[in-house]
């Protein structure tokens, strides 16, 4: 198998062609944001194949059952417009399966006719097909325009939508926490427990992609956010938005429409970007840092401290998601490391702007590239080569061809186990990085050196 030992060094412009997008589509992100509700059951207005190409996607990450439904439009549907489909497919739903809501999310096909989805909700309120007490929730998510973290953000901001605000402030505190593993929003929540910070996380896909297996099934599990809190979010204290491109829409809209102010951070990947997500939490809740939390953030401190000198200099190229691309750069940077190559597949200039503010000053030149591709990535490698490669599981090939170690991070990852159960973000998730990161320099170091180097005591 050739793999890719045939990509040209010499790298050209390129506008109308991608090459190994580094990058998936709306509608993925939009169902794994839906699965964050509980009681929750996707519904993808569009074809099967298109439904099919999305739950597989989230299952072969999260190796979990993914359980969605399809508006499944044939020739007539794609010329006339699936407005009864989707009537119909509510009405089956709610009767066939009972979730508490369906989180519409529509798909190229459904976009380019021009599928109303609020005027269809309003018919089906009108005619009885959804039931009293239960919710439908819709966003706008076609596949030629932005990403898969576009789709998650518009299907965020449209949970954003159901807050009904009653005038009178609660103690909590909303937390946007991103597309980020389920491990990672167990993490979150864990760290806003012990700062004694009462909070509502939306989407929580904990507990819903990282279940137990009990032996007895359960269409619905027991984890997410459920609709009772979700209307009240517009009552809390102050909204964190963890990450620009995937949570900010929805704490704009809940500041402008329910004055909930709202903090935009990045994800607390890393030793300085987890500090100020714990600043700003105990800032907007009033409460001071526990000794537990110290103890946490000192002991990642103190394996930095203990292994830096294996960190120092070695060069990175890195893909994946803005909002988690600029926190993991952030990282990378404060252990001494050399992010030179980073590459997202979702647009936007502002990226590109923030990694070259990150890396200003560093000993080195970073090459970065929004709307980029994989391919792009592996001829910047071909002509400079780097120690590690840090991305999902599509940077597999380059590894190999490259001889060049791969830290499986982001999304998707499909040949490895333990993302779904083991955090990556705050204090604990920083040390289990840096294990990670060095398992693979000091794998490849005791591999690589000569008998006289050979060392039982790093």
């Amino acid at each position: 198998m050739a793999l890719l030992r045939h990509t040209p060094v010499e790298v050209m412009e390129r506008k109308s062609l991608t090459i190994n997008p580094a990058k998936t589509c709306q509608p993925i992100g939009a169902m794994y944001a839906a699965l964050g509700i509980h009681g929750c059951l996707p519904h993808s207005h569009g074809s099967q194949g298109c439904c099919a190409y999305h739950r597989s996607a989230l299952t072969r990450h999260y190796k979990e059952p993914v359980s969605a439904s399809t508006s499944s439009f044939t020739e007539g549907a794609s010329v006339f417009g699936g407005h009864a489909n989707l009537l119909q497919a509510i009405n089956n739903i709610f009767t066939v399966y009972d979730p508490e809501v369906i989180a519409v999310h529509t798909t190229c096909l459904s976009e380019t006719i021009g599928d109303d989805l609020n005027q269809i909700f309003d018919k089906a309120q009108k005619e009885g097909k959804v039931p009293a007490g239960k919710t439908l929730v819709g966003a706008s998510t076609p596949s030629y325009v932005g990403s898969h973290v576009t789709g998650f953000s518009n299907m965020v901001k449209s949970m954003a939508m159901l807050a009904e605000p009653s005038g009178h402030k609660s103690h909590k505190v909303n937390v946007i926490p991103g597309w980020v593993e389920p491990s990672d929003m167990g993490e979150i929540k864990r760290l806003c427990a012990m700062v004694g910070v009462d909070i509502t996380l939306f989407p929580d896909t904990d507990g819903v992609l990282n279940a137990p297996l009990t032996g007895e099934y359960k269409m619905f599990p027991d984890g997410g956010v459920t609709i009772e809190e979700l209307k009240k979010t517009g009552d809390a204290l102050g909204t964190l938005a963890l990450g620009e491109w995937c949570s900010a829409d929805a704490a704009r809209w809940l500041d402008a429409k329910c004055k909930v102010p709202c903090t935009v951070l990045d994800m607390p990947f890393g030793l300085a970007a987890t500090d100020r997500f714990i600043d700003v939490l105990r800032t907007v809740a009033g409460v001071s840092v526990p000794e537990s939390v110290n103890l946490e953030r000192g002991q990642l401190v103190d394996m930095i401290s203990d292994m830096h000198q294996y960190f120092y200099g070695k060069r990175v190229a890195i893909w994946g998601d803005p909002d988690q691309l600029i926190s993991m750069c952030e990282f990378l940077v404060s252990l001494d490391m050399q992010p030179v190559y980073v590459v997202t597949g979702t647009p936007g200039k502002a990226f590109e702007r923030r990694i070259k503010e990150i890396c200003e000053g560093q000993p080195f030149e970073v090459k970065v590239k929004a709307k980029g591709d994989m391919f792009l990535m592996h001829q910047w490698i071909k002509n400079e080569p780097v120690d590690l490669l840090i991305g999902n599981t599509y940077g597999k090939y380059i590894a190999r061809d490259e001889d060049i170690p791969l830290l499986r991070w982001g999304f998707p990852i499909l040949d490895r186990q333990g993302h779904q159960y083991f955090p990556t973000v705050g204090y604990k998730g920083g040390l289990r990085l840096l294990e990670k990161i060095l398992d693979l320099l000091l794998d490849r170091k005791d591999r690589d050196d000569p008998e006289t180097k050979f060392e039982l005591v790093l």
